[in-house]
């Protein structure tokens, strides 16, 4: 294990307080942080989740595996179906199993027992514009995955039991899509479960939200202001914090430095959305976390800039790290995360 350490002046406000206060950038605390490399190897990672002691990972050349955090030790497995090279990008978990989902074509779904690595091939689909893009269950019976249009509407996936068996929606059960909008799999946050909520963010010719009340029987769909009209723009990643309060980043993947237009907030459970941070702090990112029990105030994104954290919804952000190779993260607790992309595993820490 490598260490790095970064030790930046001033400490972070207690996550229990709960008034929010806009400051100036020149007023802006930094946070101290610790920075720990877990591994590095020769591995594309887009999509992680945490699991008590573990932290689970779907990555490139058919692998997946997990992180022990207390045998500070990998494991790691291949998946092999023919000759097939697989890119796992979504990531999901219930109590007893991981579920990953290859991109392109075909497309493969397995469930993997966590007590034995074994996987199961659970869904399967052909077809030349098969790409999925994310996947998250919101309780133990029920989950989703979303991919790319194979017609006029998102491949939208749903469980409802428990991941054993998938079904694929009909495109009358979702809004049309605009010509040329689609997902992207940086980072498995195009869809958000939050309560009774499920949320999905699309980019492209449109940037939009797309919102669930009914576990995905029906679907309104709202504009958000985040640059759109070419192919790699768009919203990237989203995160809500609850029903109501929610963030999406993203920006032009083409233009990577350009950060207007590419960081946006919702209080209204994704009917309306206010761009925050404009001309500032990062461009192109991939993800985007709230911390836990921090009262919807604090934020982590990573992107090609390197690390970002703000502490007040997004209107300003402090650089934590200038790494340009991670692609997603995920919170362990308010004050650790671990963030992977190109050839590692992080774990970072917000010290008090």
């Amino acid at each position: 294990m490598k260490k790095l350490v970064f030790l930046i002046t001033i400490v972070l406000f207690s996550c229990k307080s709960s008034n929010f206060q806009r400051e100036n950038a020149s007023k802006f605390d930094n946070p101290i942080v610790q920075i720990d490399t877990l591994f590095i190897d020769s591995i594309s990672i887009r999509a992680i989740l945490v699991d008590k002691n573990k932290v689970w990972f779907a990555a490139n050349k058919n692998r997946f595996g997990y992180y022990d955090l207390n045998k500070k030790s990998k494991v790691q497995n291949s998946i092999f179906n023919d000759s097939l090279t697989l890119e796992f990008r979504s990531i999901a978990q219930t109590s007893q199993n991981i579920f990953i989902l290859s991109v392109g074509n075909p497309a493969l779904l397995y469930k993997i027992s966590k007590k034995n690595q074994n996987p199961v091939l659970v869904y399967q689909e052909k077809g030349e514009k098969v790409f999925y893009d994310s996947m998250q269950f919101w309780n133990e019976t029920d989950g989703i995955a979303i991919g790319d249009p194979t017609d006029n509407c998102f491949s939208v996936l749903i469980t409802h039991d428990g991941g054993n068996s998938w079904k694929k929606s009909t495109c009358s059960d979702f809004p049309k899509l605009a010509d040329g909008e689609a997902a992207f799999a940086g980072s498995n946050t195009n869809v958000v479960c939050r309560g009774s909520k499920i949320f999905i963010v699309s980019g492209g010719k449109k940037a939009r939200v797309f919102v669930s009340e009914n576990d995905g029987i029906s679907w309104q769909v709202f504009d958000t202001p985040i640059i759109q009209g070419e192919a790699m723009t768009g919203i990237f990643s989203a995160d809500f914090f609850n029903e109501n309060v929610g963030f999406v980043v993203g920006g032009n993947y083409e233009n990577q430095s350009d950060n207007g237009s590419n960081k946006a907030i919702t209080f209204d459970g994704g009917k309306s959305w206010r761009l925050v941070s404009e001309n500032a702090a990062f461009g192109y990112a991939s993800c985007v976390q709230f911390l836990p029990d921090c009262n919807g105030e604090k934020l982590v994104s990573v992107g090609t800039s390197g690390v970002y954290y703000s502490k007040n919804q997004g209107e300003n952000w402090s650089k934590i790290s200038n790494d340009p190779d991670l692609y997603t993260l995920r919170f362990q607790n308010k004050s650790t995360f671990f963030a992977a992309g190109k050839n590692k595993l992080i774990r970072v820490q917000l010290k008090k």
